[in-house]
């Protein structure tokens, strides 16, 4: 007896329609303050060499030629979008297709929608602001909350994570029965992003967006270094409803400080077993060219339609998730 096969839609038609309209909002917020919208390629030659993002490979074959040529799908459009800026682009914005593999689950779909903008004369505190205007605009929700990393884990774990031995940390971890989660976990950073994750994330932003600020520099793989405590970067995450919806910075601008923070992350991805990857030239000559002071940001649109048409399943907002694609 045939198997019979599920092959409609996950998303209603009706809310097919409202997701139109929402993506339809997005781009007059953006025409009205007189962004320009960009197009920049799904494929590249370069993988990220984020120690937390997995890239998807895939192979470029060339009539008459043998030799395959290694690709890879883009997490993010950041490195093309920064390469228009150093050009002279002005601010820009983009909505386009994004894959990160290993990322699966009620929030995620490995291949989503973001959302990306810059914004030349920026620092991070505009673009907070202009974010907040965005969720306003789509969500109709209040204006956002602002709180330092620091503070939010001595708020919810009484412990100051600037200062905090790794000892400490995981006393606290072990505490929330998280032990075997972080027992592989060899530094500091990793376990602190396990605690924000399973112990802080999830109060976040119950009743209106909460933008965390400051987060530790060693988080901080594309963003300035904070000019009066070099333990934090200008780097911000917002929250709503328990789920990460943007993540911004004030860009770093100087090509040596970024390419060695890039070769860092590969000797990071070389000890815990990563594959290594090529460091994406094109993206650090146009650094190295110039670019302009600036910020950028990040946001989920599957998350924020989630979150508009209060759906708990991302599968409710897109149309064909990776189980029935």
């Amino acid at each position: 007896m045939n198997k019979i096969i599920n092959w409609k839609p996950s998303i209603s038609i009706n809310n097919i329609s409202k997701r139109a309209n929402i993506i339809k909002k997005i781009r007059k917020f953006f025409n009205d303050r007189s962004v320009i919208e960009v197009e920049t390629p799904t494929i590249s030659h370069f993988a990220t060499t984020d120690v937390y993002i997995s890239s998807f490979k895939t192979i470029l074959k060339k009539p008459g030629i043998n030799n395959p040529i290694k690709m890879y799908l883009i997490t993010s459009p950041e490195y093309h979008m920064k390469r228009l800026l150093a050009a002279g682009s002005g601010p820009i914005f983009q909505l386009c297709r994004c894959f990160r593999n290993k990322e699966i689950g009620k929030k995620h779909n490995p291949e989503f929608t973001m959302l990306e903008w810059y914004r030349p004369c920026f620092d991070m505190y505009n673009l907070i602001n202009e974010v907040n205007d965005l969720f306003q605009y789509i969500l109709k929700c209040d204006n956002t909350e602002l709180s330092s990393y620091k503070d939010v884990f001595i708020k919810y774990l009484n412990i100051d994570p600037l200062l905090a031995k790794k000892t400490d940390l995981l006393k606290i971890a072990i505490n929330f029965n998280l032990k075997d989660i972080i027992k592989y976990k060899k530094n500091k950073d990793s376990i602190l992003e396990i605690l924000f994750e399973f112990c802080i994330r999830p109060f976040l932003g119950k009743k209106k967006p909460i933008t965390i600020y400051h987060f530790p520099s060693t988080q901080a793989l594309l963003a300035k270094i904070n000019k009066k405590d070099c333990r934090v970067s200008e780097r911000f995450e917002i929250y709503y409803k328990g789920m990460e919806l943007a993540n911004g910075f004030d860009e770093l601008t100087n090509f040596a400080e970024q390419q060695k923070r890039l070769e860092d992350n590969n000797i990071k991805r070389n000890i815990i077993g990563l594959p290594v990857y090529h460091i994406d030239k094109y993206f650090l000559s146009a650094l190295k060219h110039g670019l302009p002071n600036c910020s950028g940001v990040a946001v989920g649109v599957d998350r924020l339609i989630m979150i508009a048409l209060n759906s708990k399943k991302i599968n409710d907002v897109i149309a064909f998730p990776i189980n029935i694609a």
